[in-house]
C-alpha cells in the first residue's frame, strides 16, 4: 500500500485498528486473477507473538482452493473515508482529496480442524456480540447439536499468519492549522463517515480546538 510518511502508522496503531474493525477484504491470487471476498475476523496471537487473523469461508468459497500454500494473502481493512472540496480549505489554489483510514495484513493461509473452527465460530461470534451490550449475547449452545454441525459442514474455518502490516490514516496531518480546522469543521456537518473523520482529525490535534469545545462535543459519535 502506497503511505506518504504523513499518514503511515507504526505497528501496534494498525494491529488495533484491525481488531477493533473486525471486518475486512481477504483477497488472493489464483494465477490469472484476484479473488476477494469481504469478512469478519479476528486477531489472535502465536506463542512467539506473532498476529493471525482468524476467518471462515463458505466451503463453495473459490478462496479455499488457494489455502495451504507459500502465497500471501491480503487482508484489507477500512475504516470511515470522506471526500474534501477544494472550496473548504482556508488557503488557495488546493485540490479534491478524500481521507480515509486503512491497514493491509498480509501472510500465507492455512486452514483449520474442526476442533479449531468450533472454538473459533465462538471467539467470532463472541466479539460481536459484546457490541450488543446489555443484549444477552447469543452463543452456539442456543443451536440444536444438528443445526449446529450441519452449518460447521458448510464453511472452512482459516488463519492468516501475518507477516507484513502496513497502515496509512489520511486525516490531512500535513496541512496548517486553519486548514484542517476548516476541513474538520466543514465534515461535521456531513455524514456519518464524515462525521467519524472530523472527530478523529480533532482528536489527533485536539490543541486547534481548544476554543470549540461546543463543535467539538457535537461531532462526537
Amino acid at each position: 500500500m502506497y503511505t506518504p510518511p504523513f499518514f503511515k502508522q507504526d505497528r501496534a496503531a494498525s494491529l488495533k485498528f484491525a481488531e477493533e474493525r473486525g471486518f475486512g477484504t481477504m483477497c488472493a491470487f489464483d494465477g490469472k486473477k484476484p479473488v476477494a471476498s469481504p469478512l469478519p475476523f479476528y486477531l489472535t496471537y502465536a506463542a512467539d507473538g506473532t498476529p493471525q487473523a482468524a476467518f471462515h469461508v463458505a466451503r463453495h468459497n473459490p478462496l479455499l482452493k488457494l489455502a495451504g500454500g507459500d502465497a500471501s494473502w491480503l487482508l484489507a481493512v477500512n475504516g470511515s473515508d470522506a471526500y474534501v472540496s477544494p472550496d473548504w480549505y482556508v488557503s488557495p489554489d488546493q485540490v479534491p482529496t478524500w481521507l480515509y483510514q486503512s491497514v493491509h495484513l498480509s501472510g500465507p493461509v492455512r486452514m483449520l480442524s474442526d476442533d479449531e473452527l468450533a472454538v473459533q465460530i465462538d471467539t467470532l461470534s463472541d466479539k460481536f456480540e459484546t457490541w450488543l451490550l446489555p443484549k444477552t449475547p447469543w452463543t452456539s449452545d442456543k443451536m440444536t447439536a444438528g443445526r449446529l454441525e450441519a452449518m460447521k459442514k458448510a464453511i472452512v474455518g482459516l488463519v492468516m499468519t501475518v507477516e507484513e502490516i502496513e497502515g496509512s490514516f489520511k486525516l490531512n496531518q500535513h496541512k496548517s492549522d486553519a486548514d484542517y480546522a476548516a476541513i474538520a469543521n466543514a465534515l461535521s456537518a456531513g455524514d456519518a463517515d464524515a462525521r467519524q473523520i472530523s472527530h478523529l482529525m480533532r482528536q489527533a490535534r485536539p490543541q486547534v480546538f481548544a476554543d470549540d469545545t461546543n463543535m467539538l462535543e457535537g461531532s462526537a459519535p
